[in-house]
């Protein structure tokens, strides 16, 4: 899918480059799936930063979104596909067979029509979902399970899928986006398919405003801090780092691992990504 590039009628303008939204179904959110969301601004439950440069931005409202597809059985068909500002990946709106009504995760190549299930029965069709154990090896795959019945955890963001490239009795190898390869069961389900808008990664907003309305704030380099504000703040005139970059606490920012040793779930890695695979 394309990006959109404008006529330069003004600088902010002239650099943009956003999704086309012309691919969407342009028709109101379905009320009954909204739900209020509140802002935090980067705040913990203490009203302490936890995350910074957050804050502002346009009001937003929450959009269920099924993860779990344990509607098993009951055929439903899709209504529209919708943005939704609470993620990069588009939506779809599905209207089941009995009446009720869902948003799932689009797809790439699922069209506003077509019919879509889950559970052992469906077919190996992009938009259905069923366990891992049904699908065969060198599917491309979205919202996986990390744990059978936990609903989908992996490969949610705009673009993204994983790889199905092997099974041995109950565990399956999924090649992840990072090029990791990771075990799971055969029952954790999955969603045929790549989740759609692939072309976020290259979006340009073009002018600061349009960034702000996102909800995010200008950021301050360290460099430009106090000593009591950052490790790398202090000294005179533009003095270097003069360490491993770090974050305001202290951790590695540019390489550093930040795994936990003996993390529980470190056994079902079979290949780390990046340099230190094993």
């Amino acid at each position: 899918m394309p990006l959109k590039r404008y006529k330069p009628t003004s600088p902010g303008r002239r650099h943009a480059e956003l999704p086309d939204y012309s691919v969407l179904s342009h028709v109101a959110a379905e009320k009954s799936l909204l739900r209020p969301k509140a802002k935090g601004g980067g705040r913990n439950s203490q009203g302490k930063i936890t995350v910074r440069w957050r804050g502002g931005g346009h009001k937003h409202q929450y959009r269920v979104v099924d993860f779990s597809r344990h509607k098993d059985g009951i055929p439903a068909r899709v209504i529209s596909r919708e943005y939704d500002p609470n993620r990069s990946a588009w939506i779809t709106l599905l209207h089941y067979t009995d009446g009720e009504k869902r948003y799932i995760l689009a797809p790439i190549s699922l069209d506003v029509g077509a019919q879509v299930e889950s559970g052992d029965a469906a077919e190996v069709r992009v938009g259905n979902t069923l366990p891992l154990r049904r699908i065969p090896l060198g599917a491309v795959l979205h919202n996986l399970e990390l744990t059978p019945g936990s609903g989908g955890k992996v490969a949610r963001a705009a673009g993204t899928s994983v790889k199905l490239i092997g099974k041995e009795g109950d565990r399956a190898h999924v090649r992840m986006p990072s090029d990791e390869v990771r075990i799971f069961s055969t029952e954790c389900r999955a969603t045929i398919g790549e989740v759609s808008n692939p072309d976020h990664k290259n979006v340009k907003h073009g002018k600061a405003g349009r960034v702000r309305h996102l909800g995010r704030n200008p950021k301050v380099r360290g460099v430009a801090m106090n000593p009591k504000d950052h490790p790398h703040g202090g000294g005179e005139g533009r003095a270097r780092v003069g360490r491993p970059e770090v974050s305001p606490t202290g951790k590695l920012a540019k390489g550093g691992r930040t795994r936990r040793k003996r993390k529980p779930s470190t056994a079902l890695i079979v290949r780390r990504a990046g340099k230190g695979r094993r």
